[in-house]
């Protein structure tokens, strides 16, 4: 492998919110050999490989900790939990995979899957057999009743080809953990509250402190990191008193929520862009519209983001990411727009919303040391664009903009695979979202007598 010279214009690095101009990086064999100024770089040698970036902006590969690969871009649960077996999934996951990395996205964490499904793709990328992100793998989300992937009637719960694990007794939790940990996961995500709520609003926690506590430490004494879906004020109250690593949405958390995540060295990740896109693309006819799931999600976001900047101001550290997995955030579309979110609805600056989806991402990673910052001895992940998002955070959004993506020192293929939905994603059995009596017929002039 030849060793690539690559001469930056400005180069955000990725260990403070500053740029620095005309810069160089080295990378031999995957990694950053060198990093500093151009005037001061090694000299080319005959064969090595010289880029020169022109007017363009380089930065460390984005980190999305919150993409789920098992979903396969799904408009329902149904869609995620009932039509695909693991190995159609593990498959079309491979293939959703690279749609990521061509956005930019060069590691993700996949919190809550299908079986061994991360694992598979992280293994099969890591092995050299495909291309890809780098890969915190999860398994099934552990739930309990009231929890978020408790969807379908007690009398159906959670049978083993589910994307969770419905678990009803502490020995019950901490033998699924201890199997996911063996099976070997980075990540274990625990469920910890749904849309159950008290008569004053609040929503119930689906574990109580005591299991939470058991069951995170128990998932730590093996290794692993835990990560939580928590939007009301008891599930991040023991999430955080737990010592969970990865705290999802908090919407609904409190202060005294944001002093225990201080305490705990917990990282928050809202990952608004799922109900933001919620509120801003449905169509009138879709029945994120007709139940009011969308106008829960406008609330959702005004009431969190006054919570979430006081997060901010406390100093806890925000990751990015995008809930990417449904027909609403497709793989490869939507991973660069949290970063838009944190700086327009909590207040972030282009710096720091860069600097959490790297540096502070990358702590949510298997060897996260070695990853989010372009410093000499680590990973040579990288992106070059023609733009800076610090003048524009949106221009990650645009893929003209992304002149190119590195991983370990290799440059990526940004042609995305086409696909029809109707073959790999949109197997459920819906067939009308109206309903024809003849006085709808007549309002939408297709009827009259």
């Amino acid at each position: 492998m030849s060793t690539l010279h690559l001469h930056c214009h400005t180069l955000f690095d990725g260990t403070s919110l500053d740029t620095r101009p005309q810069q160089t990086l080295v990378v031999d064999n995957g990694l950053l050999s060198y990093v500093g100024p151009r005037s001061q770089a090694p000299t080319p040698q005959p064969g090595d490989k010289v880029i020169d970036t022109g007017d363009g902006f380089v930065m460390p590969g984005l980190v999305d900790v919150h993409t789920h690969l098992a979903f396969g871009n799904a408009q329902s649960e149904e869609d995620i939990d009932i039509w695909t077996t693991d190995e159609f999934r593990a498959l079309r996951g491979m293939f959703f995979a690279r749609h990521v990395l061509a956005a930019g996205v060069t590691s993700m964490v996949c919190p809550g899957d299908s079986g061994q499904l991360s694992i598979s793709v992280r293994n099969a990328i890591a092995a050299g057999m495909f291309e890809g992100p780098r890969i915190a793998a999860s398994s099934r989300v552990i739930t309990n009743r009231q929890s978020l992937n408790d969807w379908f009637p007690s009398r159906v719960g959670t049978p083993d080809f589910f994307t969770a694990r419905l678990v009803t007794s502490r020995s019950e939790a901490l033998a699924e953990i201890r199997k996911q940990a063996k099976d070997g996961v980075d990540l274990i995500k625990i469920a910890m509250d749904g849309t159950h709520r008290r008569p004053n609003g609040e929503i119930i926690a689906a574990f109580t402190a005591v299991e939470t506590h058991e069951m995170v430490e128990e998932a730590h004494r093996l290794g692993c990191k835990v990560a939580t879906h928590a939007y009301g004020r008891e599930a991040v109250m023991y999430a955080a008193k737990a010592g969970v690593d990865l705290v999802f949405h908090a919407f609904y958390m409190d202060d005294a929520c944001i002093e225990a995540l201080l305490e705990a060295g917990s990282i928050l990740a809202p990952t608004m862009t799922f109900p933001q896109n919620t509120v801003d693309f449905c169509q009138s006819h879709d029945p994120a519209i007709t139940t009011g799931y969308a106008g829960y999600c406008a609330r959702t976001l005004e009431v969190g983001s006054a919570i979430l900047k006081r997060a901010k101001a406390a100093g806890i550290p925000f990751a990015c990411g995008s809930d990417s997995g449904f027909a609403v955030t497709p793989y490869g579309e939507w991973h660069a727009r949290e970063l838009e979110l944190l700086v327009t609805r909590i207040g972030f600056s282009p710096a720091e919303a860069l600097y959490a989806a790297t540096a502070v991402g990358a702590r949510c990673m298997p060897r996260g040391e070695t990853l989010g910052t372009l410093q000499v001895g680590k990973q040579a992940d990288f992106l070059m664009l023609d733009a800076s998002p610090l003048h524009d955070i949106r221009v990650l959004q645009d893929r003209s903009r992304i002149k190119a993506v590195y991983k370990a020192g290799q440059a990526v293929d940004l042609q995305r695979s086409p696909y029809n939905p109707k073959q790999v994603s949109d197997f459920n059995s819906l067939k009308w979202t109206d309903l024809y009596t003849r006085d709808r017929v007549a309002q939408l002039g297709k009827w009259s007598l």
